[in-house]
């Protein structure tokens, strides 16, 4: 007679205790997220507009509490030698101690009907150890678990003994497998894949701008969207003050992006281009390389500010203001004092001219104290407003209209002469005036440059608004102009600034980040550089980096980091359609695919595609469609990644530029685009610089 087997406890089960705690876990999320589902508002709110904000507060607080089912919980466990300290963010309540010291690291803090935390945000000061610990340092963490799933099921987990001096340092199996797990769709947050030189200036305060450095594959652009997730988790009251912006180099690239910051439970970051922050006026048309360089250039900041002031003129007549029967006099010597001080003081010149009639006014009322009379703040409101008082203004200190202002520097050749007089050589205003006169702001074929001199106009005119932190991406290829652009829209916020010097692609690309981050105002920033790459396969980026001589002399190649060396190709072929076969060979493996090619070469190559019956995306629609094939002109490729790409003649690419230098770091952009695999199809010859 046999025996029954004894039943498995879950308590002798490891994973069957975290797939249960994961259980609980989700219960608890849905729990807190029922509760606000269930607040009633009627009786709280004094009026329909507070009920509005307070009714969008829960909805975002709603959103926020999502659990969504392909994405983990958890993806990390610290067992911590000795209870942690009770740090905690700012405006966070304060929380019991964990129970036996074990906290599991999420993307969010969950908490059970008590109140007693089950998941701990991944921001949280007590969770930085998951990140940083080590041998060397384990920060009293004994033992540190990374879990592997399968969707979002839990289906294994790593142990590292971090006080066990018998266990040897390993890489971790899970965090490879999870750095090079196949990707389809918008790009993913790395939440559980931070490295410490990352995590790093992730955590860096809110007080200072953080300029990145990083070659391909090295995470600058996920570095910064967590970035801005914890400092909206460490300074959340201050910064819903504030505000936070997302500036990216297109529409694109921001679709490709903007599921991160969601997925981390944050809802109010902004995302923009730098052409939606200065769209005063409709951009229709475009300069050519010349006039976009000199436009671009920092000293135009000194011209159209000299055109602006050029507004004001020193009065010849005195101010008469009557009152009644009286009649006060402010002679034009003490109108000129006036003015010449507002000048001095180098505020805004709209401030300025705000301000002119209330010193007009002051002026008046001393003479009717002088004269017995008990004048109040009324009766300088009135004077200030006088007939006499705003004809005086406005002939010394008239409006200014930004574009009407830019419009006549770019059209009137003495107007642009007299202001540009030591700063633009002859040959310079030549080069952005333009060669037909122009009736009206609105009839204007305005270009993206042109947009940004207005938007400088309109910044000396009146201040513009300040958010509480912006991040900028891909700011190797921004001008000076722009550079100033962004600045003045965290004058009194910080920044982070990624990019990387040898993909700059524009005829203004950034020459060295200290320049750069002066025309931001921001020349104390702390420029920090990454070198590791987790994306980009070891033999596509040593490939790669062949062309860092020419593009970037001096600047340090990225080492690949990957176990996995991905594969790489070169083939020759003879047409369109053997292009297309590559596509079809990649598509076999899980994962997205993308076709690079020259701008000219898409419309022959979507054709190819469209013959063999394959569907193909365009850049950014890969958040909507399930299509695995993207085909991506050369110009829009910078910042995106698919798992595999077949990148189509590279001569092409590199001709494609005005010079080759801009086609070679056009050609380095296209080449590191691949996370598993590369193969280049070619009818010309390579380009010499790769060595082949």
């Amino acid at each position: 007679m046999s025996t029954p087997s004894t039943p498995t406890h879950i308590d002798d089960d490891p994973l069957g205790r975290e797939r249960a705690h994961l259980s609980s876990s989700r219960a608890a999320l849905r729990a807190m997220r029922e509760d606000v589902e269930s607040l009633d508002i009627s009786d709280v709110t004094a009026n329909w507009v507070n009920a509005q904000i307070l009714g969008r507060q829960i909805e975002d607080r709603i959103r926020a509490l999502a659990d969504l089912s392909d994405t983990p919980l958890f993806f990390g466990r610290l067992d911590y030698l000795h209870a942690p300290g009770a740090e905690r963010a700012e405006g966070e309540r304060p929380r019991p101690e964990a129970a036996d010291q074990k906290l599991y690291i999420g993307r969010r803090h969950v908490h059970d009907g008590n109140g007693d935390p089950m998941v701990i945000d991944w921001r949280a000061p007590v969770s930085q150890p998951f990140y940083r610990a080590s041998k060397k340092d384990p920060m009293d963490v004994g033992l540190r678990r990374r879990f592997g799933y399968t969707g979002g099921d839990l289906t294994a987990y790593e142990d590292e003994h971090l006080s066990d001096p018998e266990e040897g340092a390993r890489t971790s199996r899970l965090l490879q497998q999870e750095i090079e797990r196949p990707r389809v769709g918008p790009m993913r947050d790395i939440v559980a894949t931070i490295q410490p030189e990352q995590d790093e200036i992730v955590r860096s305060g809110l007080g200072g701008t953080v300029c990145v450095q990083g070659g391909p594959g090295t995470g600058k652009t996920a570095v910064g969207l967590h970035r801005v997730a914890y400092l909206l988790y460490a300074h959340r009251e201050r910064l819903a003050r504030t505000g936070t912006l997302v500036i990216g180099p297109n529409r694109s690239f921001l679709h490709y992006i903007e599921q991160v910051l969601p997925a981390l439970g944050e809802l109010s970051v902004r995302q923009a281009t730098v052409d939606d922050l200065v769209a005063h006026v409709e951009v229709r048309g475009a300069d050519d390389a010349d006039a976009a360089v000199v436009k671009g250039d920092a000293r135009m900041a000194e011209v159209v500010r000299r055109a602006v002031y050029a507004h004001v003129t020193m009065p010849t007549e005195p101010v008469v203001v009557v009152r009644g029967s009286r009649r006060w006099r402010v002679p034009a010597y003490e109108l000129e004092e006036m003015v010449r001080e507002l000048l001095d003081r180098d505020i805004r010149y709209g401030a300025a001219r705000e301000a002119l009639p209330q010193r007009i006014a002051h002026a008046v009322l001393v003479q009717m104290e002088r004269s017995g009379e008990a004048p109040d703040d009324r009766v300088q409101d009135a004077v200030a407003r006088n007939s006499a008082v705003k004809a005086a203004v406005k002939a010394i200190w008239p409006p200014v209209d930004p574009a009407k202002l830019v419009l006549r520097l770019l059209t009137d050749a003495e107007f642009l002469a007299e202001h540009a007089a030591g700063i633009l050589t002859e040959e310079e205003q030549k080069t952005i005036r333009w060669a037909k006169p122009v009736r009206s702001v609105k009839s204007a074929r305005w270009s993206a440059a042109d947009a940004v001199l207005i938007d400088e106009a309109t910044d000396v005119v009146e201040r513009t608004p300040s958010l509480g932190h912006v991040v900028l991406d891909e700011a190797q290829d921004l001008s000076p102009m722009q550079y100033r652009a962004v600045g003045r829209r965290c004058t009194t916020g910080s920044a982070t600034v990624l990019g990387d010097l040898a993909q700059g692609t524009t005829p203004w690309a950034t020459r060295g980040w200290a320049e750069a981050l002066g025309h931001l105002g921001k020349p104390d920033a702390v420029i920090e550089e990454l070198t590791a790459g987790f994306r980009v396969p070891t033999d596509v980026i040593t490939y790669a980096s062949r062309l860092l001589p020419h593009i970037a002399p001096g600047l340090t190649p990225v080492a690949s980091v990957r176990e996995n060396p991905g594969f790489f190709e070169l083939r020759p072929v003879s047409d369109p359609a053997e292009v297309v076969a590559a596509c079809e060979e990649l598509l076999r493996h899980e994962g997205s695919t993308g076709l690079i090619a020259a701008d000219t070469r898409i419309p022959v190559l979507a054709e190819a595609l469209a013959a063999a019956g394959i569907p193909a995306l365009s850049p950014g629609e890969e958040t909507t469609h399930d299509t695995r094939l993207t085909l991506v002109p050369a110009s829009l490729a910078k910042g995106l990644e698919y798992d595999y790409v077949v990148l189509d003649d590279p001569r092409a690419i590199v001709t494609a530029e005005p010079d080759e230098r801009t086609g070679l770091r056009r050609l380095y952009v296209t080449l590191t685009r691949a996370v598993s695999g590369l193969t280049v199809t070619h009818t010309a010859p390579l380009p010499d610089q790769l060595g082949v």
